[in-house]
């Protein structure tokens, strides 16, 4: 059943509800913070609770482990909270409590880049990282996108397995960089506090690859979405060191990443079929896809 938005707030309320005696937390007060692909819940004691969808354990599971592993290095991150056993499972979806960090704004270019050097740089853990796997995401949203043509669906399967291929001849390319990689590294998933320290959010897409896939992320916003200035871009590339479009291989990488966040969107407007701003901006991602929007960099705007 496609979910409204309010029905996520009470599906995900529901779990908390289930979950807090169990791990001896108090959901009296308890106030949603952002309900989207997990849903994050504000409890007392300055903690945060996370609720992911349907078969989120394992992610879950690495979540904790991940964060556990950074503190370690000193990467400033999200931190569960100490003493509980978790992550545990309520039907079907992974529940995690995190330490609930200090009054904060959204990171920029800068402090991604100087998260992503320092990360790049560390040994790979001692637990197992899957390596880095973009189809099968990508596959999962669009077979969820129920609320698009099934003309234009089928062309994005294809294109899918054009880009996947070319991922394949890629990987195996001698030399190509391998380290532990955020995976969606941006500037939505880095927090910046008031006291100048940067954190690293959302921690379960962590794999193993190239580093020029979490350099991407960034990129794209230049070269495809219009998302950051030139300037912001050459900061970008300052503080970490390196310049990813220059790389024989970032086309590749772009068009994956350009996919994916179609697919997102596509699944976003099944998910809200009233909200037009996210049904407009998928057709319009989908139309820039083929080829029928001109030239990058296209405008692409956020989706709820």
């Amino acid at each position: 059943m496609t979910l409204a938005p309010a029905d996520s707030a009470h599906v995900s309320r529901g779990v908390l509800i289930e979950a807090c005696p169990t791990l001896g937390l108090d959901i009296e007060g308890a106030e949603p913070i952002r309900i989207a692909e997990n849903a994050i819940w504000r409890l007392p004691g300055k903690l945060v609770a996370r609720i992911s969808r349907p078969g989120g354990t394992p992610a879950a599971a690495r979540e904790i482990a991940v964060a556990n592993w950074l503190a370690g290095h000193g990467i400033p991150a999200v931190r569960p909270a100490p003493g509980l056993d978790q992550p545990i499972t309520i039907d079907g979806r992974a529940v995690t409590i995190w330490e609930e960090l200090p009054p904060h704004r959204d990171g920029n270019v800068r402090e991604v880049a100087h998260l992503l050097k320092a990360l790049h740089a560390l040994p790979e853990p001692d637990f197992d990282l899957e390596p880095l796997e973009p189809f099968g995401k990508i596959r999962t949203r669009l077979d969820q996108a129920k609320a698009i043509s099934e003309r234009d669906r089928e062309w994005l399967y294809g294109y899918t397995d054009e880009l996947e291929a070319a991922w394949h001849q890629l990987v195996e390319s001698p030399g190509l960089s391998r380290c532990v990689l955020h995976g969606d590294a941006w500037v939505g998933n880095v927090a910046s506090a008031d006291d100048g320290t940067a954190y690293l959010l959302d921690l379960d897409s962590f794999t193993v690859g190239p580093r020029e896939w979490d350099l991407t992320s960034t990129a794209v916003k230049l070269t495809s979405t219009s998302g950051i200035t030139r300037q912001d871009y050459e900061d970008f590339c300052t503080v970490y060191g390196a310049d990813v479009t220059s790389w024989d291989g970032y086309e590749v990488l772009r068009d994956i990443r350009e996919l994916r966040m179609t697919a997102y969107a596509a699944r976003i407007t099944t998910e809200h079929p009233d909200h037009p701003h996210a049904r407009h901006e998928t057709q319009y991602r989908i139309e820039c896809l083929m080829g029928a929007q001109g030239q990058r960099p296209w405008r692409w705007t956020a989706v709820p």
